[in-house]
């Protein structure tokens, strides 16, 4: 076998591998992490029991069906699983392609932590929470500045959710004017997150998708032919998740406007915009920012999330509510839209999401967020002209500069050696980094995305691509260390199964998963 000399950019890395049981299958009967306490008689004096209080139709009638484990072996549990965990704050996380993963500052982390905020309850008084109520507010303002909306709402829970807030805006529009029936169409790009497509849906919609011209713009012409009386409203990113920025974006939601139609911005992409470009003159009548991306609040595996959503004055009375207003030295929660949407979520957003973005925000001000857009699109041409010059990979469509991200391919690379970009991606986490390919469907063959934002350095950027650079010359020269990897992470190669194609196979709870293992005498 051909040695092949590694690259000394990269690291020598080895995960720790615990084969580690999920934790319900760590229990054991009579083990006891907390002993409770019995109610001191005094206190069932005054305030009684506890349970007896609490409404019949509330209570259950069995107990939680909870793992019984000690502490020192919850503590062990979990650390194991820390340890087999690639994420933002432990490797190089570009390859984590439109979702914007920066460094989040641990100062704002520390804020979140704080008793006072940790303790908060939605259901407190306003008067009790008027800091936090301010803000809110104080968010919304700038968030005005960065889009050019007049009101922002922080309810909806993820970029998805406020995609769906904002179909749901759409046929509320269009139901008050008597057209609700008749515009059932909803436009949108082939390269825009899918969930654009999905949450217009599944509100009713017809889906008509736009593919791109030969340079990878949405095809004005197409707008222009599948536009009409039907046409409720466009939604689309610009950027695209390919990376690329549609300069004639103005004429696309004119075409729209003068149609009846209105024009909703997915924003999630857009680190390379900040400060430079705004949907307000771009013709947007509504857009949304993901907080736990480009304002530097974690993800947190999926939540807590806040998809930020805004728009412009006439649409204001069909937002979600409740909205925050100051008011006579006094911030409050208003309901009193008139044709509101209703709630979208139960409460009206994740604070401590919202204190976070908030903090980054001010610490940096309005020069520090072009900086921050600055760098993001400088990190990201760098690494784009890298990697375009790594053997077997291509970036399709236009040529020259892209904004914050790149969708890349190895079509090359595949037709040349055999080795697809799932390969690729379990031989990357041999050097301790992670590789996205990308959303379906496949227009870009065989892709993969990259998004390095502001946060890495030069160094950082060297070290991906020195990893991309040896898996490459692998690709043709040694393959059995690509088709053998992943060989130092915490699994290796997977046996290809349906198991995310198979509803019947997704186990999404232990009860699930018991329930369709028919596996017995557990907890």
């Amino acid at each position: 076998m051909q040695f092949i000399q590694r690259n000394r950019k990269t690291r020598d890395f080895h995960q720790a591998k615990w084969n580690e049981p999920v934790i319900f299958e760590l229990h054991q009967s009579g083990e006891k992490g907390v002993e409770v306490p019995p109610v001191h008689d005094k206190v069932v004096e005054t305030i009684g029991d506890g349970i007896s209080a609490i409404p019949k139709s509330m209570q259950r009638k069995s107990k939680p069906n909870l793992p019984e484990i000690g502490q020192a072996r919850v503590l062990r549990h979990y650390l194991r699983l820390s340890q087999e965990t690639l994420g933002s704050d432990f490797n190089v996380e570009i390859g984590q392609g439109t979702c914007t993963m920066k460094y989040i500052p641990k100062v704002n982390e520390m804020l979140t932590r704080n008793p006072k905020m940790m303790e908060l309850h939605p259901l407190q008084p306003e008067e009790t929470v008027q800091g936090m109520l301010e803000v809110f507010y104080n968010l919304d303002l700038c968030m005005r500045e960065i889009s050019g909306m007049d009101y922002f709402s922080f309810q909806p829970s993820s970029g998805t959710q406020a995609l769906f807030t904002m179909a749901s805006i759409v046929r509320k529009y269009h139901e008050q004017r008597g057209e609700g029936e008749k515009r059932n169409e909803i436009i949108t790009t082939i390269f825009s997150h899918p969930s654009q497509a999905a949450t217009a849906a599944v509100k009713g919609y017809k889906i008509i998708t736009l593919h791109p011209d030969e340079n990878g713009f949405p095809d004005i012409e197409k707008l222009k032919e599948v536009v009409s009386v039907r046409t409720a409203g466009f939604v689309v990113a610009n950027p695209e998740d390919t990376g690329i920025f549609n300069p004639k974006i103005k004429e696309f939601t004119q075409i729209v406007h003068d149609a009846g139609g209105i024009c909703y911005y997915d924003q999630a992409n857009a680190n390379g915009l900040l400060g430079i470009t705004r949907a307000k003159e771009a013709g947007f009548d509504m857009c949304f920012f993901n907080l736990h991306k480009t304002f530097a609040a974690p993800h947190m595996c999926g939540g807590p999330a806040t998809g930020a959503l805004g728009v412009t004055e006439e649409l204001k009375e069909f937002l979600p509510v409740p909205i925050v207003e100051y008011k006579d030295g006094k911030y409050s929660l208003q309901y009193d839209l008139k044709n509101s949407i209703g709630k979208v979520r139960a409460f009206h957003g994740v604070a401590q999401t919202v204190l976070r973005s908030y903090a980054w925000i001010r610490s940096l001000g309005p020069d520090g967020l072009k900086e921050v857009a600055k760098i993001a699109v400088l990190n990201n041409n760098y690494m784009y002209h890298k990697v375009i010059n790594i053997q077997g990979a291509s970036a399709p469509y236009v040529k020259g500069h892209r904004l914050e991200q790149v969708r890349y391919s190895f079509e090359q690379l595949t037709s040349e050696t055999g080795i697809t970009t799932e390969d690729i991606q379990r031989r990357m986490t041999d050097f301790g980094l992670h590789y996205w390919t990308s959303h379906h469907p496949y227009i870009v063959k065989q892709p993969f995305t990259l998004e390095p934002t502001e946060s890495y350095s030069k160094q950082d950027l060297d070290e991906y691509i020195s990893a991309l650079e040896q898996i490459s010359q692998e690709a043709y020269e040694n393959q059995s260390e690509i088709l053998n990897a992943p060989q130092n992470s915490t699994i290796h190669k997977l046996v290809e199964e349906d198991y995310l194609d198979n509803p019947e196979k997704w186990c999404i709870s232990w009860r699930s998963y018991l329930k369709k293992s028919k596996v017995k005498n557990h907890v």
